[in-house]
């Protein structure tokens, strides 16, 4: 009988010790931000930081360590605001500790938000509470993705790719103040001899979409005739002027179609008119041109700082010019005849001489590029149309920026 209750006696006593281990045992730790950073900058606090590089790493850490399964790219997203641009994302976890890296540069001076949803979770499978942060990135706003950026700060190289002209190849250029402080300097050329040859400039205008942006002042004084701004082979290549009236401007470009290569004018003339023209006096292709009158056109033109952009768009044939971020005109290839070898167009094509491909700013093609034999076209002769003024912050993308992006830029940037 003693050895029953004694039996008894032990089994309650070791059921009270379990039930007692069992409310002392501790509850998991929730899974909560303990910092956010990309670098030196603080992503976590109490203001949204406005200086954050185009190439974080950012570096998340938990107050406990996380289960690295979770710590994927569906549950740590980043979006570019002004667009909703999904941005791809490199993300790696050890213990306490995330890191995550956009796998190709962010847009200049754009506002961005990183979300850490509630698929993240503790090794003790605790999720966390879905927060999210915001920065933007240091800088004027810029789409990313740029092939190429002069910015003309004492010197005429590339900042963003492998396009920086020998020092042979600059001549007369002299770097003085541009639209404003913020923008630092801009290239100035004299109007007879200036020139930066930009090299392997067939490898910057070949491609399928394209974008090309750039702020240009002219100068007026003693100059009598137009100005070729820029060009690659003229129009076997890319080029754009201002016509010597102020009255009007261009870019003439050579496009790729199935049996060839062909070059169309981006034409933008004073008073411009696209629609409900009689047939001998309408314009093959044009979707839209706003009309200036000669006074509109001259204030942008001549003298004045001007925010010139132009867009192929490869999958709709659509090309486009925009002056201070608002679009002056369109065309659209669809739109030539169907026996048109045009209305194959699939993008941009360098057909000019195969011996010298120099981009020339300052003149309609580079001094050993004689693709156009003319002598109105040879660099030699100081009497021609030489660009005389400033050029700041050329750009190109192989990609069609958007009208949103376009007007942010222009607004991130003007004077």
């Amino acid at each position: 009988m003693k050895r029953k209750h004694l039996f008894t006696s032990l089994l309650l006593f070791a059921v009270a010790f379990s039930l007692m281990l069992t409310s002392c045992k501790k509850d998991p730790d929730p899974l909560e931000l303990e910092s956010l950073m990309a670098g030196t900058i603080d992503l976590n606090g109490a203001t949204s930081p406005t200086n954050v590089p185009v190439n974080p790493t950012i570096v998340a850490k938990f107050t406990v360590d996380i289960d690295p399964a979770t710590a994927t790219a569906s549950n740590i997203t980043m979006v570019q605001d002004y667009d909703d641009a999904p941005i791809t994302l490199t993300v790696s976890a050890s213990g306490n500790t995330i890191t995550i890296t956009p796998q190709g540069a962010l847009g200049t001076g754009a506002l961005y938000q990183l979300s850490i949803g509630a698929g993240l979770k503790s090794v003790d499978a605790i999720a966390i509470t879905p927060l999210q942060r915001t920065f933007t990135t240091a800088g004027t706003f810029a789409p990313a993705g740029a092939v190429a950026h002069f910015t003309f700060e004492d010197n005429a190289n590339d900042i963003v790719g492998a396009w920086d002209p020998v020092a042979a190849d600059i001549i007369d250029i002299t770097y003085t103040a541009s639209r404003k402080t913020a923008a630092g300097k801009a290239a100035t050329f004299n109007g007879t001899t200036s020139l930066i040859e930009i090299p392997n400039g067939d490898l910057l205008m070949n491609a399928n979409s394209f974008t090309i942006a750039f702020w240009v002042k002219t100068n007026s004084t003693g100059k009598t005739n137009g100005h070729f701004v820029m060009g690659l082979a003229g129009w076997n290549g890319i080029q754009y002027e201002i016509f010597g009236g102020y009255d009007g401007s261009k870019f003439a470009i050579q496009y790729q179609h199935a049996t060839g290569t062909a070059a169309e004018d981006m034409w933008f003339p004073v008073e411009a008119k696209y629609n409900n023209l009689p047939p001998d006096q309408a314009w093959q292709g044009w979707t839209y041109a706003k009309s200036l009158t000669a006074a509109e056109m001259m204030a942008k033109l001549k003298d004045n700082w001007l925010n010139v952009v132009y867009t192929y768009n490869a999958p709709t044939k659509v090309g486009t010019l925009y002056f201070d971020g608002v679009k002056m005109k369109s065309f659209d290839f669809n739109l030539w005849p169907d026996t048109d070898a045009k209305r194959g167009v699939t993008g941009l094509k360098y057909a000019g001489n195969a011996a010298d491909k120099k981009w020339a700013l300052g003149f309609i093609q580079g001094r050993n590029n004689r693709t156009i034999s003319d002598d109105w076209a040879n660099y030699a002769d100081p009497a021609n149309q030489h660009f005389k003024g400033q050029l700041d912050d050329i750009r190109i993308w192989h990609k069609a920026l958007t009208e949103n992006e376009i007007t942010l830029m222009y607004n991130s940037e003007k004077p």
